[in-house]
């Protein structure tokens, strides 16, 4: 029997590729389920929550690799995965969210590992690396945008995408660089229907006395999954959250407010134009549903009308 691997999504004669498993260790030979159901899992997160580092509007677990076992630990601290199951309010986010993230890498978005694992009861739930821990329980300093303004998760949207810049200019070794950085993942969330990039799903990371944004986190088609979503943006660009056309991007952000060379903004918009037909590709292959897939193709290609 053939099967489409969840992480990798390559075709396998077992339920995970050779490939798909690598990329989590070189010593898995398989990946066992996640001993809860999507509801269980919903409870395990509401039961830990005060207990853990990370919060959010979705359900979340925190977990380890168990290599002997074979399978993802729940684990109260400490853990070096999020593990998010289906949401019990909107459809297939977790088959939204590891598509979005693996398109953006393949737009040149730096990305954490992330893929799907089976439950018990046969739901798929995501799974992220933490990118923020490394080595034996150590961690990199991180903070996200709303902290480094003095913001809160009452005021993550009392923000605009113009007031970003500053703070990258301010913090980040090169901003230069930074602020490109910023600029793609600004646009590819407009391309993905993105509304939800408050100020906490932004942050900088300090590794080796360097300050850059961090990887890029919670990147999802939150207007399908949705299904009503009527802004296109959750920090106003122009004083706008909807209606966005090609100049308010490359000329009012990327020119005017980010100050990228003119080249840059060439380059930048042909990068866009080139990478289409390989975002729609993971559309195509990916976990959502046929319904799903073609929402999700259709917004992007009305994003990318307004955008060419």
């Amino acid at each position: 029997m053939v099967h489409k691997c969840p992480i990798s999504y390559q075709l396998s004669q077992t339920r995970y590729s050779k490939p798909g498993l690598a990329k989590l260790s070189a010593k898995l030979t398989d990946l066992k389920d996640l001993p809860f159901t999507a509801q269980e899992q919903r409870q395990e997160a509401a039961a830990i929550a005060t207990k853990m580092s990370i919060q959010g509007v979705q359900p979340k677990l925190s977990a380890k690799l168990a290599i002997a076992k074979q399978a993802f630990e729940v684990v109260d601290n400490g853990g070096t995965f999020i593990i998010k199951p289906q949401n019990d309010l909107y459809k297939e986010v977790p088959e939204n969210e590891d598509v979005t993230m693996k398109m953006a890498q393949a737009f040149g978005i730096e990305v954490p590992l992330t893929g799907l694992v089976y439950s018990k009861d046969g739901s798929l739930s995501y799974f992220i690396k933490r990118f923020d821990r490394y080595g034996k329980n150590k961690k990199y300093h991180q903070e996200d945008f709303a902290q480094l303004t003095g913001n809160t998760r009452d005021t993550k949207y009392k923000w605009s995408m113009e007031k970003l810049i500053p703070v990258i200019e301010k913090y980040c070794t090169f901003p230069v660089l930074e602020k490109r950085k910023l600029f793609r993942r600004v646009l590819f969330c407009f391309l993905t229907g993105n509304e939800d990039m408050h100020l906490k799903n932004f942050s900088l990371i300090t590794k080796a006395d360097s300050i850059t944004l961090s990887p890029a986190y919670d990147l999802l088609n939150s207007t399908i999954a949705m299904g009503k979503a009527v802004e296109e943006t959750a920090l106003p660009l122009a004083g706008k959250k909807s209606k966005f056309k090609k100049d308010h991007f490359f000329k009012y952000y990327a020119q005017d407010k980010l100050q990228l060379a003119e080249k840059t903004i060439v380059a930048e918009h042909q990068h866009m134009v080139d990478k289409k037909k390989e975002l729609e590709h993971w559309i195509n292959i990916s976990f959502l549903s046929e319904e799903m897939k073609e929402q999700y193709l259709h917004l992007m290609e009305n994003r990318y009308k307004r955008l060419i």
